[in-house]
């Protein structure tokens, strides 16, 4: 008798989408700023190019900032979700409306289907 394998593929428990997006982020914790490289946004938050810097408390909210044009960016408060193999996961805690409204064309133009980024936009309302 076998059993069905079990899948544990993040990709199909993972409800939003990754865009791979090179991008040079802001970070601020209090009065330390500094710089990271950018792998890839979802609604739910983003993955970094590194591990924090020694001074950064990972229990605190992080503020990110993403420049996508000379007037336009995507703001939002994240936690550290993981650090591993040089990456920093994290997880966004909350976002102003702008940014939701970037971060969704973002998303609608790399997936090309804004039917997919408006059910990852109402999944994501419907989390909190």
């Amino acid at each position: 008798m076998s059993t069905p394998p079990h899948n544990t593929d993040d990709s199909e428990r993972r409800k939003f989408s990754r865009i791979l997006f090179d991008a040079h982020v802001e970070l601020a914790q209090g009065e330390f700023h500094w710089r990271a490289s950018l792998l890839d946004i979802s609604l739910k938050g983003l993955l970094l190019q590194q591990q924090l810097p020694a001074e950064v408390d990972a229990h605190t909210p992080i503020l990110v900032k993403i420049l996508l044009s000379d007037n336009t960016t995507i703001a939002m408060s994240v936690t550290v979700a993981h650090q591993h193999h040089n990456q920093t996961g994290l997880v966004c805690s909350s976002i102003d409306i702008d940014s939701v409204s970037h971060l969704r064309r973002l998303i609608e133009l790399n997936l090309g289907d804004s039917t997919a980024a408006e059910r990852e936009l109402i999944e994501l309302i419907s989390d909190y």
